[in-house]
């Protein structure tokens, strides 16, 4: 059996979840990419490809992150080695665990895209408004996979089933339909309901959460993330930081490069903002 999530902290809690179940050993593979952000378009050409790398390069430089990060791993040679290992034993399954939120089913969308070839092997497990016993033995609703506890995860097993083939004629659609659209910024409405934003789109979150106090950069972002119905990722909310910041809407201070703490950011108060004319 093949696993398959699409975030590195869902890798540990599965990996705890086999141990205790010898009926889900397996290896489990990771989907690294986010693709709920950034273009989508022609993905499936060289050129489309390394059009997405370079968009991440550049949000990278202007973060506590190496731009090397970029290049270091190809979902595409996880999918290829997918397909190589399931060609090799016929009776071996893959099993795509999803949870409900954008960025793993646009994960989803943009796989099932690349395993068209294997309908029939490949099954689902999605846990979609579905609820769970937490560690304090209450019931809660989970949009992540690593916020249930593995002993769980062997109960979910049961949602395991096969991807039907209108399925796979819907969702491979639904992927071209967001590869044309190319927008920025994709996220969940419910169910596997992907709807497209704009560049802009969390700019309210991160105006929200911050204050006319200056606060660090990591003590910031912690905010930011923590008031976030609909979340994203740390680079991209620093990437629209400093987007807002030469519109004259915030001001950030130091050299987020250097590390989060290295730099502050704080609303503008609204008579600057009166004084301050828009930049583009």
């Amino acid at each position: 059996m093949i696993h398959l999530v699409f975030q590195q902290a869902d890798v540990a809690v599965l990996k705890k979840a086999i141990e205790l179940d010898v009926n889900l050993q397996g290896e489990v593979f990771e989907i690294k990419d986010e693709f709920a952000v950034g273009p989508l378009k022609h993905l499936n050409t060289e050129e489309g490809w390394e059009a997405r790398l370079e968009w991440w390069r550049t949000l990278l430089k202007h973060t506590p992150y190496n731009s090397e990060l970029v290049g270091s791993f190809d979902d595409r040679k996880t999918v290829q080695t997918i397909r190589e290992r399931l060609t090799e034993t016929p009776d071996e399954p893959l099993w795509i665990w999803m949870g409900q939120n954008g960025h793993d089913v646009c994960g989803y969308f943009w796989l099932i895209n690349e395993l068209a070839s294997l309908q029939g092997r490949v099954n689902i497990l999605f846990m979609n408004n579905l609820p769970f016993i937490n560690e304090k033995g209450g019931l809660f609703y989970p949009s992540n996979l690593h916020e249930i506890l593995p002993k769980e995860f062997i109960k979910a097993k049961k949602l395991s089933r096969t991807i039907t083939a209108s399925e796979w004629e819907t969702d491979v659609e639904e992927w071209n339909r967001l590869a044309a659209e190319n927008s920025m910024v994709r996220i969940l409405e419910g169910g596997k309901k992907i709807t497209d934003k704009g560049e802009d789109f969390y700019d309210t979150d991160i105006l929200g959460a911050l204050t006319e106090e200056s606060q660090k950069g990591n003590r910031a972002m912690h905010h930011i993330l923590s008031k976030m119905k609909i979340k994203t990722g740390d680079v991209f909310l620093l990437h629209r930081m400093i987007q807002l910041a030469q519109n004259g809407q915030l001001e950030l201070n130091g050299d987020p490069t250097k590390g989060w703490k290295e730099f502050d950011v704080k609303l503008v108060t609204q008579r600057l903002q009166m004084e301050q004319p828009n930049q583009t």
